[in-house]
């Protein structure tokens, strides 16, 4: 009961229900998250009297039981792609009560028989926002989700639909979510080396501010960065990867005139991420609240201050 009510997100299931949860180690694939980051989308997602909304990702069934609890049977549809999670969210539910809609299949698509919603809540993270979700949103509904474009921390956003079928929205706050399966991505760090020096400390591409992150989202576009300390010795290790193979590593030595940077593949990852540092410099480094996403049929595109202002 203490960890129910505990303000901490609390890991339901690891490896995809692989790994057994008493064996504590494994990739986290599924979670109840904390209450706090929980009712905040909640309350981007503003549910108002007779709306339908639609969930992506169900989970242990948590917060499609508060949406049907504020809206009423019926006009609640939450899809999970786990069937194991599915059956479990299923059990919890009858036994507290709300009859949610519950649909098994992949949240990507949406749900389109229960179409036009008025709100659409997303429970996982995502790198591009599926077209379905906007064209079963009716205009003036809002679709929240958690965006993790693979820099820094994820982002909150909320986006507004629009009469032409297109939905647009700025980055609010801070939402560190699992991805929707369908869009995982696996990463190789094999292959030849190239090695060079950079005048530049690599922490201060992730350390600067937080504002610094979705420029690099844009920048170097499909990009993913990892973080390596290393409190023994100071030294510290900056990993990007990209999916067409190329990755690069920019390691800080403690004192050095130069640190020590390795590449791999057709691009050059360390050279597109410190350009777009001191782009986001030139710009006057701006933060979080001024970005903004757009989505088309075509796909998504990042912009600053305004939508016509894109970046990616």
């Amino acid at each position: 009961m203490k960890a129910v009510y505990s303000p901490a997100a609390l890991v339901t299931q690891l490896d995809d229900g692989v790994t057994d949860l008493a064996m504590g180690s494994g990739d986290y694939t599924s979670s109840c998250s904390a209450p706090d980051v929980v009712f905040s989308f909640l309350e981007l997602l503003d549910p108002y009297d007779h709306y339908r909304v639609l969930e992506i990702g169900t989970g242990t069934g948590w917060t499609a039981a508060l949406l049907t609890a504020r809206l009423g049977d019926g006009r609640v549809v939450s899809i999970e792609v786990d069937e194991q999670i599915a059956a479990q969210a299923e059990t919890n539910l009858k036994a507290a009560g709300p009859h949610p809609r519950l649909i098994v299949g992949d949240g990507a698509n949406g749900w389109p028989d229960g179409a036009p919603y008025d709100r659409v809540h997303v429970t996982c993270a995502v790198r591009d926002v599926p077209y379905p979700w906007v064209e079963q949103t009716r205009p003036g509904g809002i679709i929240v989700l958690p965006w993790s474009p693979g820099i820094g921390h994820g982002h909150q956003v909320r986006l507004h639909v629009q009469r032409d079928g297109t939905a647009l929205g700025r980055l609010i706050g801070s939402a560190d979510y699992m991805m929707l399966r369908s869009q995982r991505r696996t990463w190789s760090w094999e292959g030849d080396v190239e090695e060079a020096t950079t005048r530049m400390d690599p922490r201060e591409v992730v350390r600067d501010s937080i504002g610094a992150d979705p420029a690099l989202a844009a920048l170097p576009p499909g990009v993913r960065l990892l973080e390596q300390p290393s409190p023994d010795n100071g030294t510290y290790t900056l990993w990007l990867a990209h999916e067409d193979g190329s990755w690069a590593t920019a390691r800080f030595i403690p004192d050095a005139d130069e640190h020590i940077v390795r590449q791999h593949g057709p691009r050059r990852l360390w050279e597109e991420a410190e350009e777009a540092y001191f782009r986001w410099q030139s710009w006057g480094r701006p933060g979080r609240d001024r970005y903004g996403i757009t989505v088309t049929p075509e796909g998504q595109h990042l912009w600053l201050d305004d939508p016509s202002r894109v970046l990616a």
